[in-house]
């Protein structure tokens, strides 16, 4: 079963949708389907942009979802058990295009996905061993 059958038979009322975890997709498998639609002049500032505006897209999701429902002031708790799986689905589907910028800014500057998660990683662990994950900084 691909990725898109599995939307394909999505219930967007249903909120026990748990076949998240099937999809086997790598970051190269991605970022080779992905690129193969990247269409744009010159390198970076397109892409960057529109990380920008969708990062902004998901924002704005959680910010309606927030205006439009019967919430408190108090942020998620526990997102996948109280909120709908529908905004859930369009909030992933924002991420999807998050994800394609991500991608097309990383060829541009000559990295894969792997090695830009390997580097997050490695950073992040610095800053844990150091005790550094609070704060604020590049270079904490």
């Amino acid at each position: 079963m691909t990725m898109r059958d599995l939307f394909d038979d999505f219930d967007a009322d249903n909120d026990n949708f748990e076949d998240w975890d099937t999809f086997p997709m790598t970051f190269e498998d991605y970022a080779v389907t992905a690129m193969q639609t990247a269409v744009y002049p010159g390198a970076m500032v397109y892409p960057v942009l529109g990380l920008v505006s969708e990062a902004g897209e998901v924002a704005d999701k959680l910010k309606k979802y927030f205006r439009d429902g019967d919430h408190d002031d108090t942020a998620l708790e526990e997102p996948l058990v109280e909120m709908r799986s529908k905004m859930r689905y369009e909030i992933a589907k924002e991420l999807g295009d998050v994800l394609w910028y991500v991608t097309a800014v990383a060829s541009d500057i000559g990295y894969s996905l792997e090695e830009i998660a390997d580097l997050n990683l490695e950073k992040l662990t610095d800053r844990d061993n150091r005790d550094m994950i609070h704060g604020s900084g590049d270079n904490r």
